[in-house]
């Protein structure tokens, strides 16, 4: 956890802790994104940050008390339990979410598409190095500039695309979960917890993959960021590999 008074450098933005609050840059996106964790706390969801505010140009949340599951992974999300728990908070989210209708005048970072019923909120940013953990037990997810209307299947999606990980043989390793067998069985216990088909999740991952890398090519040729920052360091490169092994894995992780 950062110290009071310390601050940490992430890959898109620097916060900063004051006590029991996370400061961080504000942007067009946060009132969007504050309406969003004021519905979530005012429907009992407690597994995201409360806003509480922006004090100049800083945004001001609660802080969530845990540890970020860097590589390599703790214990607790390379186990079973782990990546079921993953699965059932996406679930409990999209269930306090449903109901959410954004400000009319609502600004999303790298927004894709516009609200409208039948889509929810995405998350965004659905990574280990989001999720909070304390010791064996889930605290929530952090980080929420990149929310924004999509497809709840895409967030579970972009959810086992990291955290089972449905990655290369590297990136397994670094986070200290890797085999067919391994991975086939996270895979399964993700969609069980959130009760959704593997198949369904593998093709929504493959397309996802396909918009994000289209993404950041356009916007980070158009000079925006962190788009930008995301293609010079080969992002886009990155993910059609990546896109290139769920497609030649797909058929040994739905067998």
């Amino acid at each position: 956890m950062i110290e009071d008074g310390a601050t940490d450098q992430g890959s898109v933005t620097t916060v900063r802790r004051i006590g029991d609050t996370i400061r961080r840059p504000a942007g067009a996106w946060t009132p969007a994104v504050h309406a969003l964790l004021a519905h979530l706390e005012a429907v009992g969801f407690t597994r995201a940050p409360r806003p509480l505010g922006v004090d100049g140009t800083e945004e001001v949340l609660s802080l969530l008390r845990g540890e970020p599951a860097f590589a390599p992974w703790p214990p607790a999300l390379r186990s079973t339990g782990g990546i079921r728990a993953l699965g059932r908070w996406l679930r409990e989210y999209h269930d306090a979410v449903r109901d959410f209708r954004p400000p009319a005048d609502a600004r999303w970072q790298g927004a894709e598409e516009e609200w409208r019923p039948g889509l929810v909120i995405r998350h965004g940013d659905l990574g280990p190095w989001n999720a909070v953990w304390d010791g064996g037990h889930l605290v929530g997810f952090i980080d929420w500039d990149f929310a924004a209307p999509g497809h709840a299947l895409d967030n579970l999606a972009q959810l086992a695309w990291y955290a089972v990980p449905l990655r290369s043989a590297e990136q397994q390793r670094r986070a200290g979960v890797a085999g067919e067998h391994a991975l086939r069985e996270r895979l399964d216990a993700l969609c069980s917890a959130y009760r959704a088909r593997p198949s369904a999740v593998l093709d929504a991952l493959d397309a996802l993959q396909t918009r994000e890398a289209a993404r950041i090519e356009r916007l980070g040729g158009l000079g925006e960021e962190p788009w930008a920052s995301f293609l010079a360091r080969g992002d886009a490169a990155e993910m059609a590999a990546e896109q290139a092994w769920l497609r030649a894995e797909r058929a040994a992780l739905l067998d």
